[in-house]
């Protein structure tokens, strides 16, 4: 490097650069980091940052010991990556060409992590300043991989392929882009395959990782090198090095969904190959290759091909069901832990779920997932908290992720691909599973009959069928391992039960279901009280599923189901608490006004309230906790009337309060965003509430919210996250439906808000289907507004009309999305038919058809009501569809509509065809070209 350091300068920045990462002394860390900061300002920073990581060898004058300028130049990497982040547009370009000049420096030291430290600052330039800010950097990483000169270390080769592999999988989409009429990943993908040949098993290991980045999107580069990865992926197959032979699996896995047409014809090695892979002692490893028969079942010809290897593919899985030994020792043994506190890191994070969205029919869409938390073999995500390799990571190796229940391994894998063999194969699948079950479901060690119930839990769905015959055996027993002093197979009982739940609570005879249902019912309740919180939490997910399962079967034993659930809310510690709310909501969405009675509100909502207010504002138990009492307060109706009021209020705090911070923390970096849960989660326990009170309790607590409620819900209207403006337009319906003279003096404010929202241009592409979901709450919150305002909403009519007409033409658009903006049009020619009428030729073929499917519900209705009076102020216009017009009328059924909708819509109908009947001098011709039975509903409904 040409510029060179001023030695005090050097020796300051290296001081402080090693106190940075001073886990020791608090203090002097602190101390380091504030001086660093000021540092950055410095237009010479980045250049000493340069040369102090591309230094292998402690500078001359610099007053640091060997071991810690290692620390010097890791701390110099980190800085070095993070202010090419974000000071990018303002390193002077002298700098940058010193940064070009050390990062394949850097990528050749004897040191991995100072390796790793060049490959992050060299994806992190690609990502900024783009592949032609820095031509020759992959044909130099390339040449380095290659080593064709014969120049390069072992690590120069290992560090670069290490640099590559980052910028494959942090820059995809510039590989794949033309520049200058080329795409580079022509020219890097073929040079990858051939570096999958290099001696060095780290760099047949990028080569692949890289690869694999590519393997599952289909590129024309890819199209042109598949037959040769794949003859070098054969060769791969048999290599001695576990990682690269875990990338093979992976490519294949990968594979399938881009050229599956490739692997058909090696389908049987691939199985007898992949098959000896997952018995391999390496967990990832295994695991890897378990997924190919996850991925294989989404692809129906070559999942066919696999009929012939079940009894080859079978036994292996049944083989990795079972608890590895070092899984057992992980798992920890007995333990009876139901009185222990909760550690912060066992606590789940709660994540508020999918905003409701608001249908055809009006009705919020909360459907409880009573296998959220607890089932067998669930893909569990991982946060990435965006650490790059080589980078400090604090993070304990053996925190959660090391329990094997936390974790996607092999076992799970397994299991999971049992199901979907069970489901698409049946019987054979349960015939060769069955000498299994048969010889380990009373086996004398444990790890083999839990590994029986996960097998018999796991071919539930697929093969209940086959299996049926011998459920009035196998589920006594299943029971009966309630009892199990294993707490690893009580709590994978529970599961299995749950599975099979459906059959219990459906079985015809009231004496079978006392012999079967009761006692499984009875149970999994009981396992809800297991003196091991594991068990505890699978009774719980097991009975929100058998919920689901019996519905309204369950109504004769409320009492005691809401007395053990009572039990459980004393008794459960925070982790417990997420899926007994699931219970409670469950139990609410399933049986609805039936928990409404007096013995057992009494029960129930002092427990919840008791909760209630033991959880602070700040936590995230609010989330699930608002969420059942939304289901909660819906099924309770006015029996809720004396909850309403505090909950109301404490939900106008929290928005308030979360509003207040988001507008701080938009002012002021130095504060956090708030989690827009909280948001979310209330803006939806308020519309439950408004729906649940009698309308007069309702515009009450809305009249005596301590901050205006119109002013917060317009707020979360316009707010940048997609699922608080879904849930605050359910909120603004629900408030036109319910309380809509509290509304109405906000009606001038609120209505532009909504009109920005409904133009489609507004979604952006990665955001597309939450995007559709707050224009679809917008689309009916308009339609529920002009059934109240009517004339009211005439400023606005030409606006509107141009948005639901945008929507319902638009061939990107969801069904139900466009069925919700046709209601919404037809509800505003109730009040203003005459004004739209002249632009009847715009719409009416897309209403007619967006209609065809929507259930007969008050909301179709009354949206035919208002096109139908439209159609009476310009019947000429429907020339074109007429004849779909009269077959609408004929076919419509009004199924238990009440009066007076009912009759008024029988009377537009009727009325509108008395217009045509006089217009038309063919009438009875023109109705001839009907269909018998459409001629005939016409003649007897409408007397025509």
């Amino acid at each position: 490097m040409s510029w060179q350091p001023a030695p005090e300068s050097l020796n300051q920045l290296a001081a402080c650069l090693k106190d940075s990462l001073s886990g020791f002394d608090k203090n002097a860390q602190k101390q380091a980091e504030l001086m660093l900061q000021q540092a950055k300002s410095s237009p010479d920073i980045n250049n000493y940052l340069a040369y102090i990581l591309s230094s292998p060898q402690t500078p001359e004058g610099l007053q640091c010991s060997d071991q810690d300028y290692h620390l010097v130049r890791s701390a110099a990497g980190i800085m070095l990556k993070n202010n090419v982040k974000t000071d990018w547009k303002s390193i002077p370009e002298s700098s940058l060409q010193l940064v070009k000049l050390a990062v394949p420096m850097s990528l050749q030291d004897k040191n991995s992590q100072i390796r790793n430290f060049g490959g992050n600052i060299a994806t992190e330039v690609i990502k900024k300043g783009g592949l032609m800010g820095w031509p020759e950097l992959l044909p130099q990483l390339l040449e380095m991989i290659s080593n064709s000169s014969g120049q390069f270390s072992n690590e120069a080769q290992e560090g670069a392929m290490s640099a590559m592999t980052k910028i494959c999988e942090d820059n995809f989409k510039m590989l794949t882009k033309e520049v200058n009429g080329q795409r580079p990943l022509n020219y890097v993908l073929p040079q990858l395959i051939a570096a999958t040949k290099s001696a060095l098993p780290k760099v047949r290991v990028g080569a692949l990782t890289a690869i694999n980045v590519f393997t599952p999107r289909a590129s024309q580069a890819m199209l042109n090198s598949v037959d040769d990865l794949l003859q070098h992926l054969f060769v791969l197959s048999g290599d001695e090095n576990t990682d690269v032979r875990r990338q093979v699996c992976r490519a294949f896995v990968h594979l399938i969904e881009t050229r599956p047409d490739k692997l058909q014809p090696h389908l049987g090695g691939l199985v007898d190959y992949l098959i000896t892979q997952q018995k391999d002692e390496d967990e990832e490893l295994a695991c890897e290759a378990a997924e190919f028969w996850l991925a294989i079942g989404e692809h129906d010809d070559l999942w066919a091909g696999l009929r012939p290897y079940l009894d080859k593919i079978i036994p292996v899985l049944l083989h990795c069901m079972v608890y590895s030994g070092e899984d057992i020792a992980l798992l920890g043994g007995l333990s009876d832990d139901e009185d222990e506190e909760d550690r912060e890191e066992d606590i789940r994070p709660a994540f508020a779920k999918k905003s409701q969205t608001r249908t055809a029919n009006g009705e919020g869409n909360l459907s409880a997932d009573p296998n959220q938390n607890g089932g067998a073999y669930e893909k569990l995500a991982r946060m990435d908290e965006g650490l790059e390799e080589g980078e400090v990571d604090d993070l304990d190796d053996d925190g959660d992720d090391a329990n094997p229940d936390e974790r996607w391994t092999v076992r799970k894998c397994s299991a999971a691909a049992l199901d979907v063999f069970a489901r698409d194969f049946g019987g054979p699948v349960f015939e060769a599973i069955f000498p299994y079950l048969s010889q380990n479901l009373k086996h004398d060690e444990w790890p083999y009959r839990e590994a029986a119930v996960l097998a018999l839990g796991a071919v539930a769905d697929g093969c209940m069928d086959t299996v049926t015959p011998h459920l009035p055996e196998l589920v006594p027993y299943l029971i009966s391992l309630l009892e199990d002093q294993e707490p690893v197979v009580r709590q994978i009982t529970c599961w299995a039960l749950g599975r099979y739940s459906s059959w219990a609570a459906n079985l015809a005879e009231q004496s079978q279901r006392e012999q079967f249902f009761l006692p499984m019912m009875d149970g999994i309740l009981r396992k809800m009280l297991d003196k091991n919180k594991k068990v505890q939490e699978a009774g719980a997910s097991a009975f929100a599923n058998l919920e689901e399962k019996a519905g309204k079967k369950l109504e004769p034993y409320c009492g005691p189901i809401i007395q053990q659930f009572v039990q459980c809310f004393a008794k459960y510690k925070d982790r417990n608490m997420y899926i007994l709310y699931d219970c409670v909501q469950t139990l609410a969405e399933r049986l609805g006004p039936f928990i409404a009675r007096p013995e057992l509100v009494n029960q129930l909502m002092p427990a919840l309230i008791a909760r209630y207010n033991a959880v602070s504002d700040q936590s995230r138990e609010l989330f699930p906790l608002l969420e059942c009492l939304s289901y909660v307060a819906l099924a309770l109706g006015q029996s809720f009337t004396p909850y309403a009021p505090t909950i109301f209020l404490r939900c106008i705090n929290i928005i308030h309060t979360n509003l207040e911070q988001g507008i701080n923390a938009t002012t002021n970096h130095a504060i956090d965003q708030p989690d827009k849960d909280f948001l979310i989660t209330s803006l939806d326990l308020l519309s439950a509430i408004i729906q649940a009170l009698e309308d007069d309790k309702s515009a009450e607590l809305v009249k005596s919210s301590p901050h205006p409620f119109f002013e917060l819900l317009g707020f979360c209207m316009e707010d940048p996250t997609d699922e608080v403006r879904q849930s605050a337009y359910a909120l603004l319906g629900d408030c036109a439906k319910y309380v809509f003279s509290e509304l109405q003096p906000y009606i001038p404010t609120v209505l532009p808000i909504l009109l920005k929202q409904l133009d489609m241009d507004s979604i952006l592409d990665e955001e597309i289907e939450s995007g559709f979901g707050v224009i679809n709450n917008a689309c009916w919150s308009a339609g529920e507004i002009s059934m109240q305002h009517l004339k009211g909403m005439q400023p606005w009519l030409p606006e509107l009309l141009q948005r639901f007409v945008d929507v319902m033409s638009n061939p990107g658009v969801p069904k139900g999305l466009v069925e919700n903006a046709a209601i919404a049009l037809g509800r505003l020619g109730l009040g203003n038919a005459e004004q739209l009428a002249p632009a009847l030729p715009k719409f009416a073929e897309e209403f007619l058809t967006a209609m065809q499917e929507v259930d007969p519900t008050e909301e179709k209705a009354t949206a035919f009501k208002g096109f139908t009076l439209i159609v009476g102020q310009n019947p000429q216009a429907l020339e074109k569809v007429l004849l779909e017009f009269f077959v609408a009328i004929a076919r419509y059924q009004d199924m238990n509509l009440r009066n007076p909708i009912k009759q008024e819509l029988h009377e537009v109908f009727r009325n509108v065809l008395n217009v045509y009947k006089q217009i038309i001098p063919t009438f009875g011709e023109f109705i001839n070209q009907l269909q018998p039975q459409d001629q005939q509903a016409l003649k007897t409904l409408y007397a025509i």
